[in-house]
């Protein structure tokens, strides 16, 4: 049983003077992720290294490692073996029971990597790498040495403890979560947009979401899947402040006084503008969207144009450049896509054109809206004052 795990970081390490607040908060992560597992755990940061330490007797490892798999800023997880310091020969001994317990196939290649932190420990890096190195091939004749590219890179570190480790499990890469802003997320309940809000969470960015329900066109197990698909992205960008809001009277009114082949852009600029608003008066700096040029009639470059039009803050649409294969793969990655594709209604399926237009035109897109000039600022105010938040923690 592992008793021990280091958390490897890549970014991180190249950040100066800033590196301090980029680990506190992959700290920060790596405990909320933590409180989902069975078990005591501590975790502490020490001379570039995170470590976490397992204080109960017993836990459960696989669950461990799938939640420190969510972790946004590690980019691996090694379990360690840990050790007492018992005398050089009980490493020695300790190194060749790890690798025989480790490896049933003894047919391959390995390199001893020592990393000596506590200076005082009587046997240097070098000769605790030829030492360990020659007890592993004294006790396996068919296991080879390959310092350039080997099977098994065993790791030793020496500190207070000693701790032995050679597997590396990936882990999504990217920055710790809270250290690049705030940005709201137009979560639907498709494929795309959690794929969106994944990305976005991995650069760093805490994420807030806004739903726009159109009841009794879509139904509560519509709204209830969108709030799962949050709690899934939760589990990578940390608590999430749902925003739900009733879009049936402006979808309505845009249905009965707009062009139908219209009907798409245009509640498109509306939900922008709702969700900018709700953006700047909780100190998000961008929208999150889940497009991706050409997918649909509105994601064409003309439509987005059209859209971003409304926009004073920044869009940021992170699939933008995907086909649907690739969003798929990575909705399946971060555990979206089946939630995603139950057969619950959406929000913009219920009022789409049979045939939309495809290269809107701004000055013929504004002039329709004047249409809805006696009513829209009303409506779209009811919606912001009857809006309902949800606070989302990770599933």
């Amino acid at each position: 049983m592992y008793k021990a795990f280091l958390i490897k970081y890549a970014e991180i390490g190249v950040k100066g003077k800033n590196r301090d607040l980029f680990e506190e908060a992959l700290v920060r992560q790596i405990k909320y992720a933590l409180k989902r597992c069975e078990g005591e755990f501590r975790v502490r940061r020490t001379r570039g290294r995170i470590y976490i330490d397992v204080l109960s007797d017993d836990y459960d490892y696989e669950e461990t490692i799938d939640n420190l798999k969510t972790v946004c800023g590690v980019s691996a997880i090694c379990p360690m073996v840990q050790l007492e310091d018992e005398g050089f020969d009980k490493l020695c001994e300790s190194a060749v029971s790890y690798m025989d317990e480790h490896y049933s196939d003894k047919n391959i290649t390995f390199k001893v990597n020592a990393r000596r932190a506590r200076k005082n420990y009587p046997v240097e890096s070098m000769e605790i790498n030829a030492s360990v190195g020659e007890k592993i091939l004294q006790a396996f004749p068919e296991i080879r040495v390959d310092v350039h590219n080997p099977d098994v890179m065993l790791y030793i570190e020496v500190r207070e403890h000693i701790y032995i480790y050679s597997i590396e499990i990936p882990g999504p890469g990217g920055m710790p979560v809270g250290t690049n802003g705030k940005a709201m997320l137009l979560l639907s309940g498709g494929i795309d947009s959690p794929v969106a809000g994944f990305m976005v969470a991995k650069r760093g960015v805490k994420i807030d979401a806004v739903y726009f329900h159109a009841p009794p066109y879509t139904s509560e197990r519509a709204k209830q899947k969108v709030v799962d698909l949050a709690k899934l992205v939760a589990r990578y960008s940390g608590p999430i402040y749902l925003h739900v809001i009733n879009f049936t009277e402006i979808q309505l009114a845009i249905y009965e006084k707009c062009p139908h082949d219209e009907l798409t852009i245009i509640m498109r600029r509306y939900m922008m503008k709702i969700a900018e608003d709700i953006a700047k008066k909780t100190e998000c700096l961008g929208l999150i969207t889940g497009e991706s040029i050409g997918q649909v009639a509105s994601q064409t470059i003309q439509s987005l144009a059209v859209t971003n039009e409304v926009c004073t803050l920044p869009v940021f649409r992170p699939c933008i450049g995907l086909d649907k294969q690739e969003i798929v793969e990575i909705s399946e990655k971060i555990g979206t896509y089946e939630t995603s594709i139950l057969p619950f209604e959406d929000c913009c399926t219920i009022f789409v054109a049979k045939h939309p237009v495809t290269k809107p035109n701004l000055a013929v897109i504004k002039r329709h809206e004047e249409n809805l000039k006696d009513c829209i600022d009303e409506m779209m105010q009811r919606a912001l004052d009857t809006e309902e938040l949800i606070v989302v923690e990770a599933q």
